[in-house]
């Protein structure tokens, strides 16, 4: 497996560019649903360009040494939002579609428990892999050999308390 390492620049600007994909498109959405945790980020520059509400969904696959052990999905009782409904055109933000597993269940469990607001669901990512069941309505990367992807945020997944002292001590004596 190879390995795709992202900037913080490259991160943010691969969200723009799946915002303006998505506002290109025409199609007015007028709720986005975010999966915690790697759409939260997505999710709340989508919500503040678009001015539409945010609602996030918790869920889990990833786990074990790097994070990196796929297993079964857990979600959320329910959503978190500010709203008293959920919209009926729903965006679906993810950071990647890797296998499609974890998007194609969160298409089902939003259905299950709201598909009474639900018209329709899109989905939106940042990669898309080629080993996904399942194909996103919007995604900035399709990477055919399926790399490990290393984002920015990556290393607070191995940082500690003490860790993140230290770091803060010597850039405290680096700017003294």
């Amino acid at each position: 497996m190879s390995d795709l390492y992202v900037s913080w620049s490259d991160y943010h600007r691969d969200i723009e560019r799946l915002a303006l994909m998505v506002h290109r498109s025409g199609w007015q959405f007028n709720q986005i649903v975010c999966l915690a945790k790697g759409g939260l980020r997505i999710g709340d520059i989508l919500c503040r360009i678009s001015d539409q509400p945010l609602a996030i969904l918790s869920t889990a696959s990833y786990g074990g040494e790097g994070n990196r052990h796929r297993g079964s999905i857990t979600f959320s009782k329910d959503l978190s939002m500010t709203t008293a409904n959920l919209g009926s055109r729903v965006l679906l933000v993810d950071d990647l579609v890797d296998s499609g597993h974890s998007l194609r269940r969160s298409i089902s469990w939003l259905e299950h428990r709201y598909g009474f607001y639900i018209d329709e669901i899109r989905t939106a990512v940042l990669w898309h892999k080629n080993c996904s069941v399942i194909k996103p309505d919007y995604a900035v990367h399709f990477l055919d050999d399926n790399p490990w992807i290393h984002q920015p945020f990556e290393k607070y997944e191995e940082m500690n308390w003490h860790e993140l002292i230290q770091a803060d001590n010597q850039a405290a004596a680096e700017s003294a």
